[in-house]
């Protein structure tokens, strides 16, 4: 699991100016991820933990869980560099009326973290991935 330095260090680096989508055509992200098989596995384990976690629950309990799960799929899938495309809302728009503060957005980073350990996925797998997903927070975070 990360420590709070380093989530801090990856969400610095970030924010100076790494992009929220891989170069083109690297797929290894996607493929070290076990490709769309593993991706479900993670998102099943990864919305089972966000059910369980005291601190996500309220902000899943009225959703569509099986919706949510093949959006977070379709995004991750895109992210690490596979070939699917999100065409669901921007984040901006998704998390509208949530009220998601830091606080909150680094409890869900923790709880990812700990669904990818339960997948085997490794450290460095991990690290790039949360990398990627990083810049997200300036469109999630929407309470200061």
């Amino acid at each position: 699991m990360f420590t709070r330095p380093l989530l801090a260090l990856i969400l610095s680096a970030c924010a100076l100016g790494a992009q929220a989508a891989p170069t083109a055509a690297d797929d290894s992200l996607y493929s070290q991820l076990g490709a769309q098989p593993g991706l479900v596995r993670l998102m099943d384990g990864f919305m089972e933990r966000l059910l369980a976690d005291e601190r996500m629950r309220p902000f899943f309990k009225d959703v569509d869980h099986a919706h949510v799960k093949a959006q977070l799929v379709t995004q991750f899938c895109q992210v690490a560099g596979g070939p699917c495309r999100h065409d669901g809302p921007d984040m901006k728009k998704a998390h509208d009326g949530f009220d998601i503060d830091r606080s909150a957005f680094n409890a869900l980073v923790e709880v990812l973290q700990q669904a990818m350990d339960a997948q085997g996925i490794a450290f460095g797998v991990q690290s790039r991935l949360l990398a990627q997903l990083a810049p997200m927070h300036r469109e999630i975070i929407n309470v200061k």
